[in-house]
């Protein structure tokens, strides 16, 4: 009787720790989430060429990322590798495309069609997690992808002779390559929360190549500056660790915070009006998205609650 009573008590602070971890992760995702969303300003307002941006984004990222590193290693021995093995170094490598694409996108296309195109990045993860981890998508999730490519094949169609259509593919590469890095991070099972931060070695060394030849031209460097060293390593730090803590369907609707406030950003800003397809587009997206995000989120709340009807403490 005392091992059964023993055995409730424990499973009741289990109970009590993850509904504490679960705020925990919806603040922290919520954190990078909104932070994420000033990115593309940041990179408009400091006006400079696409490779001295690229340079002053990536190497700032880096030398604050080495930094808290550094700090949090000095306080815990057990702190998280920079790179955790091959899987860390593919990762970071993903990541370091992600950078050189999506600097090259927001040069090349508007920010609502960037940003509306890289939530297309659930719609590659859910593929290569079905190709490469065997995790089958249910219906809903085939049926809520196949919408969504309907939604791009509008924005992109769009871009037909306004000369967006490069900028849209670099930013269907961008999500391809945050979709593999998940993919591979979730096959991985490693931390990988400081590997985003140094994987953008790659562009830093081919920017930095680039900009010895052109030189450096920037008009506002500080802008730059801040969101490489500030916003870059909170957005990329919170969002990476969020999944420790909440479901990934959570995750995603903090990653649409992004799709629906940047493009918000530039248009106060800057003035910069979405066209008609890329609203309508966007607006395929952005349903989607939530829809299936909130259906799936239904079903994880009705398999714990059948759970703990046929599982009592």
């Amino acid at each position: 009787m005392a091992a059964v009573r023993l055995l409730k008590i424990a499973l009741r602070d289990c109970q009590v720790s993850t509904h504490t971890d679960h705020q925990k992760g919806l603040l922290i995702t919520a954190i990078g989430g909104l932070t994420l969303t000033v990115d593309i300003p940041l990179i408009r307002l400091a006006d400079g060429t696409p490779w001295t941006i690229m340079m002053l984004r990536t190497g700032t990222t880096l030398l604050a990322g080495l930094v808290m590193w550094a700090i949090w290693r000095s306080l815990d021995r057990n702190a998280p590798q920079l790179i955790p093995g091959w899987s860390g170094l593919a990762v970071a490598f993903c990541y370091g495309m992600t950078g050189i694409t999506f600097v090259t996108a927001v040069y090349h296309t508007s920010t609502a069609d960037l940003v509306f195109i890289l939530a297309f990045n659930t719609v590659f993860a859910a593929l290569l997690s079905w190709l490469f981890l065997k995790e089958r998508p249910r219906p809903a999730t085939v049926i809520a992808m196949l919408v969504m490519i309907v939604g791009v094949l509008i924005i992109v169609g769009g871009s037909v002779g306004t000369g967006h259509l490069f900028g849209d593919f670099m930013a269907l590469c961008s999500a391809l390559f945050v979709a593999l890095a998940i993919t591979i991070s979730r096959a991985s099972g490693k931390d990988m929360g400081f590997t985003a931060l140094v994987g953008v070695i790659l562009p830093l060394a081919l920017a930095a190549f680039m900009v010895t030849g052109e030189g450096l031209h920037v008009t506002a460097p500080w802008w730059i500056i801040f969101n490489g060293a500030v916003i870059m390593p909170i957005s990329f730090f919170c969002l990476a660790n969020g999944p420790k803590y909440i479901s990934g369907p959570e995750v995603a609707m903090f990653y649409l915070l992004e799709t629906v406030l940047a493009p918000a950003w530039v248009w106060l800003i800057f003035a910069e009006t979405p066209t008609r397809n890329s609203l309508i587009g966007g607006t395929i997206l952005i349903v989607t998205l939530i829809a299936h995000s909130l259906w799936q989120l239904h079903e994880g709340r009705k398999r714990r609650t059948d759970l703990a009807v046929h599982h009592p403490v």
